[in-house]
């Protein structure tokens, strides 16, 4: 893992500006900045300690239970309770940031609503 910090580090350290919906104590929520769906929310943990899905669900299993925890508290509130919830694993999957997060996905959803 790179020393720097994500733009989702530097979000939740207030360097970057960005609403956040939601918290727990170990993760955050706020809104993409680019929406594939009516609603589009990233779940982020509030370490950069795992670079994706696979780390975190072998490093720290009850940290992926807060972050699908906290989804499925967005989506009752933001969908109604009906959501997809996107994991992207490497580039060539359309991760662009390696701080793990997760897209929650809801609101009359598209064939393009995969997010990146």
């Amino acid at each position: 893992m790179s020393d720097e910090p994500s733009i989702f580090t530097r979000i939740l350290r207030g360097e970057i500006p960005a609403e956040i919906i939601a918290e727990t104590e170990g993760a955050f929520a706020i809104r993409d900045i680019a929406p594939q769906a009516p609603v589009h929310v990233l779940v982020i943990p509030k370490s950069q300690e795992y670079r994706n899905v696979v780390e975190l669900a072998a490093g720290d299993p009850q940290l992926l239970a807060e972050i699908v925890g906290l989804a499925n508290t967005l989506a009752a509130e933001l969908t109604g309770g009906d959501f997809r919830l996107v994991f992207n694993t490497g580039a060539d999957a359309g991760q662009t940031v390696f701080h793990v997060h997760a897209h929650l996905l809801g609101g009359g959803l598209t064939e393009k609503s995969v997010g990146a």
